[in-house]
């Protein structure tokens, strides 16, 4: 016994208590992975199948994890779904990363350390993580190669407007009973909203969304990519999927500032003062559309690390005041109509609201 002790580097360390339980020791040759890309991509591939999925839950799902083991956790899970750098689209396999990564994580405790990377993998995916999961599945696996995500005749992409020309698209909404894989975004943002640092970069890229979308809308506050259906039974407007989209990032806000409440109610934020106070400290600033309208496609990770446009003024928590303020500026620089403005903030209004008081449970 003591041979083997000597000779076995074990996974698992005794935790300072011994009423504690033991936490989970990340070994070298997986902290290796925060520092190779290429390796880490490979770490978290689940394949199209799922079949290696188990090898990322192993690596990911731990309730306890030594020393600042959970912290390079979150350097792996962003080395291996992360784009290279600015300007470039993610792949295939990095996509089905950011799957496999929410999906091992759903409906789980995240250590301490971990949710901050975890929280900039979904930021890094703003478009694929704020998509509604009501949709149908009709992809049927973890993601997609970027030719199935690529207008339609009516100028139409289920997954979503102005999309980057070659970027492979997460599809969160996926599930398999078989591989036991369910990547449900409301849960996992849930979690990660504890952490104040968590908070800023999910509320920071939410918001650079709202502000990028703006400006690649027309003066009408239509989508240009549209095209009238062939189909005359079902009547549509240049209008209507961007007031789905208002609709969904406005909830999304909206959620945050409902797991904030929920969480100081419960105890789990024991001063809200001092977490509003963190996630200040962590938030970029605010975000500003340009005062034209613009007509290129960035990747999704260049939308949630646009610069901001300066600080944070007024109420940083009182999410629909940010969104009015975003959307009453752009507005008035792009001469929209005053009746298509109360349309839209009407939109901002409602589902903000409607998400603030949606319970998860």
């Amino acid at each position: 016994m003591v041979v083997l002790a000597a000779g076995v580097s074990l996974p698992l360390a005794l935790a300072d208590s011994g009423n504690d339980k033991p936490c989970w020791r990340l070994p070298a040759s997986k902290r290796a992975l925060a520092g190779d890309a290429t390796a880490a991509t490979r770490a978290l591939d689940p394949g199209e199948d799922l079949e290696r999925l188990g090898s990322v839950r192993k690596l990911l799902a731990h309730e306890k994890v030594c020393d600042d083991g959970a912290r390079v956790l979150g350097e792996i899970v962003n080395a291996g779904t992360r784009a290279k750098s600015s300007g470039t689209p993610h792949t295939l396999a990095q996509a089905r990363g950011a799957y496999a990564v929410a999906a091992v994580l759903h409906d789980t405790e995240i250590p301490d350390g971990l949710a901050p990377g975890v929280a900039r993998m979904l930021a890094e995916y703003v478009v694929d993580s704020g998509r509604d999961d009501s949709i149908s599945d009709d992809a049927n696996r973890p993601a997609v190669p970027a030719e199935e995500a690529q207008l339609d005749p009516d100028g139409y992409s289920r997954y979503g407007r102005f999309l980057a020309a070659g970027e492979a698209h997460v599809v969160f909404e996926h599930s398999d009973s078989y591989a036991d894989a369910d990547a449900n975004i409301e849960y996992l943002v849930a979690e990660l909203a504890k952490d104040p640092e968590a908070f800023a970069i999910l509320y920071d890229a939410e918001r650079a969304h709202f502000a990028y979308y703006l400006e690649r809308l027309t003066d009408s506050g239509g989508d240009p990519d549209f095209r009238p259906s062939t189909d005359k039974r079902f009547e549509s407007t240049p209008q209507d999927w961007p007031d789905n989209d208002i609709q969904d990032m406005s909830g999304h806000i909206g959620n945050l500032m409902k797991y904030r409440a929920a969480y100081v109610r419960n105890g789990t934020i024991p001063d809200l003062a001092a977490f509003d106070k963190a996630v200040r400290e962590h938030t970029r600033g605010t975000f500003r559309p340009a005062s034209r309208q613009l007509d290129d496609r960035p990747p999704m990770g260049d939308i949630a690390d646009r610069k901001a446009a300066g600080p944070v003024r007024g109420d940083l928590m009182d999410g629909r005041h940010q969104l009015f303020t975003v959307l009453d500026g752009w507005a008035e620089e792009r001469n929209v109509s005053a009746e298509r403005t109360a349309t839209m903030r009407q939109l901002v209004d409602d589902w903000y609201v409607r998400a603030l008081w949606m319970t998860i449970y």
